[in-house]
């Protein structure tokens, strides 16, 4: 079979529609979450994320967004990504099995008053969750970008975001506009 223009329109008409179904249903939950987030960083606290595969990698891009810049050339935020240290992912992973290669690293640098945002399309990841409840444990607040029916971090976390759409690539398109938009909230309210 041989692809065709209708096959790239039909991608990108699924990719509106999965961000019409977000900015219909979820664009209250959208900006509490961004607020809260705001309100963690003004009051001098952290913002970590965690997620596996391409979430992983958007774990890692959002960190950045934060520590560098989005648009504008202004004071570096305390964020990480607990995706990066691959000494500590395979050191956990080995002594205490991939379920903990989070939470290990929560237990470490979490604080009271920190943030911890996990990813996952599913909401079944259960090296996600595990770093949910260590969060918790930490007295940190908790964020869920998920998607599908959020699985069971919808109720672990204290905020969360479900992109409702079941197909993978579209909920990671949609995660990542929720944390540009969150980005962008960010600096806007703390840097003008």
């Amino acid at each position: 079979m041989k692809s065709n223009a209708s096959f790239v329109q039909q991608r990108i008409q699924n990719s509106i529609a999965a961000k019409a179904k977000l900015l219909e249903q979820r664009t209250n939950e959208i900006l509490a979450a961004g607020q809260r987030l705001v309100e963690i960083l003004a009051a001098g606290n952290k913002i970590m994320f965690c997620g596996n595969g391409g979430s992983a990698a958007d774990a890692q891009h959002l960190a950045t967004e934060l520590v560098v810049k989005l648009h504008h050339d202004r004071h570096p935020l305390p964020s990480l990504a607990l995706t990066t240290d691959t000494s500590i992912l395979t050191a956990a992973g080995n002594d205490f099995g991939f379920r903990e290669i989070f939470a290990r690293q929560v237990l470490a640098l979490g604080a009271q008053g920190d943030a911890l945002v996990g990813i996952s399309t599913s909401g079944k990841s259960e090296n996600v969750r595990a770093a949910i409840a260590a969060a918790k444990s930490r007295g940190m607040i908790t964020f869920g970008l998920l998607g599908k029916d959020g699985g069971p971090l919808a109720a672990d976390v204290d905020y969360s975001i479900i992109v409702p759409e079941e197909d993978t690539q579209r909920i990671q398109e949609c995660h990542i506009l929720i944390g540009h938009i969150w980005m962008e909230l960010i600096e806007h309210e703390l840097f003008g």
